[in-house]
């Protein structure tokens, strides 16, 4: 297993042998320390096993790491409290890609052309209209976190004019 860091591929068993020496830790030490066994952290190590994302998450965070996902841009990646996700009638989460609507108003939800009772929650399935709310809402927070600004200069100012 591979993770791939600013184009380098780093191998989970060379990761996790990194974070151990930098905490110091033989493999008992950490085995004792992350409830994992012996065995598993060797295995891992040596290559011959692949751990899951939880288990590995254990092993970092016990030698002091925590995982970080970030984008092109260096900008990280917040992972989705189970707050975040409202669930439907039946107990099952919506799509994460999809933003949820609370008690969607008449036309918000595709059932109300069939005059079907709307639930308490819904989404849009049209991908561009949902691409145009987040860009206007994304707009609509940078408004409001900058209105104390003082407006950009004009061009005449700028240059001296």
């Amino acid at each position: 297993m591979l993770f791939v860091m600013g184009g380098l591929a780093l191998s989970v068993s060379g990761l996790l042998r990194a974070a151990r020496r930098q905490a110091d830790l033989s493999q008992r030490q950490l085995a004792a320390k992350s409830g994992a066994s012996h065995g598993t952290i060797s295995r891992i190590e040596a290559g011959g096993l692949a751990p899951s994302l939880a288990m590995m998450e254990k092993l970092l965070a016990a030698c002091g790491y925590r995982f970080l996902v970030v984008d092109q841009g260096r900008r990280s990646l917040r992972p989705m409290a189970d707050s975040d996700n409202t669930l439907d009638g039946a107990r099952r989460r919506f799509p994460a890609h999809l933003d949820v609507i609370l008690d969607p108003l008449p036309g918000e939800w595709w059932g109300d052309i069939y005059g079907l009772a709307r639930p308490p929650e819904t989404f849009y399935r049209d991908r561009g209209k949902r691409d145009r709310q987040r860009r206007r809402s994304q707009w609509e927070v940078r408004v409001k976190q900058q209105r104390w600004l003082p407006p950009p200069p004009t061009l005449l100012e700028y240059y001296g004019g």
